[in-house]
């Protein structure tokens, strides 16, 4: 079975999916909160990260798919709904893209759209040399939350990437997300999708969704997180559950 957290023994099932720079322990920030009464949380790891860093794979978006299908069907869950951060937004749209009749509500935190993301050439070199340089993953982590928080919390960000992850993973995934192109298996979907993004993240921000998510989904609503960047999980947990669940509870 994929490595996952369980918490909860709520009738609404809920699969969790990490962004590109943590395991499932990104989302920790929010444990302590949920609601166990009314939710069931599965928090996984996917192929090459957390407890999962050295099982072999493709590292494909389709791969986390169909690791998410073949837990939830180890778990019983015939039906569930899906939260997805930074890179994570991909990954449950290619989930619903496979199994459109089993998933209740999409939600994307900070969301890396279905047309993926049109790097120019300067955040290009950036991001694909993040494999092997933990400067430019700290420089990544400070751009995307507004360049405003402390060093130490951006040092303990980069340091948790960097042991969470195999190089090898982390490399490969970036074309995965940065490329994806599944807008077509997913366009006019009737399903009940939220989309939080952070107000200090410069680049998956509320007019980036607007162009794509919110021409993507008929059902779909926006949140704006005061005082966070792309890690609301870390910058503003209890904000980020209160939001989540509230929608999951409509």
């Amino acid at each position: 079975m994929s490595a996952h957290t369980l918490i909860g023994t709520g009738e609404h099932h809920v699969i969790a999916l990490h962004g590109w720079f943590s395991d499932r322990t990104g989302y920790q920030g929010l444990w302590p909160y949920l609601d166990q009464r009314a939710f069931s949380y599965a928090f996984m790891d996917y192929r090459g990260y957390g407890e999962a860093i050295g099982a072999a794979g493709e590292f494909t978006i389709d791969e986390i798919a169909s690791d998410v299908l073949a837990l939830a069907d180890r778990l019983g869950w015939a039906e569930f709904s899906l939260i997805g951060h930074s890179m994570g937004g991909v990954a449950i749209q290619q989930v619903l893209a496979r199994a459109p009749g089993r998933v209740r509500k999409l939600i994307g935190v900070c969301p890396v759209p279905a047309s993926g993301f049109p790097f120019d050439d300067d955040g290009w070199r950036l991001f694909s040399s993040a494999a092997d340089s933990a400067d430019n993953r700290r420089a990544i982590i400070d751009l995307t939350t507004g360049r405003r928080l402390a060093d130490g919390w951006l040092d303990a960000m980069t340091a948790r990437s960097l042991d969470s992850s195999a190089r090898d993973a982390f490399a490969a995934y970036l074309p995965q997300w940065a490329g994806a192109d599944l807008v077509h298996l997913v366009k006019g979907s009737p399903l009940p999708v939220k989309v939080v993004v952070g107000e200090h993240d410069p680049a998956l921000s509320a007019d980036f969704m607007r162009a794509t998510w919110l021409t993507t989904y008929p059902n779909i609503e926006l949140e704006v997180m005061a005082n966070s960047g792309h890690y609301p999980m870390d910058e503003t947990p209890i904000a980020l559950i209160a939001s989540v669940e509230a929608f999951l509870s409509q």
